[in-house]
């Protein structure tokens, strides 16, 4: 969840630099992240393409475990299924 209100700071950050700036963002949000699911996509392209050149079947488990993850990234899960998500948040004791 961190690095999620980080990419969110830096990203708020950006446009209030554009904004004071007087200048528009490189290009319209949804376009930007249609492009970027378009990248992502198309990087699972050429391994999909090899292991059907390759002969090798491609079924739901190979995708799931090749193609879902890059482009979806490690999804935030609670704290009590993250151990290492639990250890970086402070304990009840530190907070007060």
């Amino acid at each position: 969840m961190k690095m999620y209100l980080l990419s969110l700071g830096a990203g708020l950050l950006v446009g209030v630099i554009y904004s004071l700036l007087n200048v528009r963002s490189p290009a319209p949000p949804v376009i930007a992240l249609v492009g970027l699911l378009g990248i992502l996509v198309g990087e699972q392209a050429l391994p999909l393409v090899k292991r059907l050149m390759s002969g090798n079947p491609v079924n739901i488990s190979w995708f799931n475990s090749h193609c879902i993850p890059h482009v979806f990234g490690e999804l935030p899960t609670g704290a009590a299924h993250n151990p290492v998500a639990a250890r970086d948040e402070p304990s009840a004791r530190e907070i007060s």
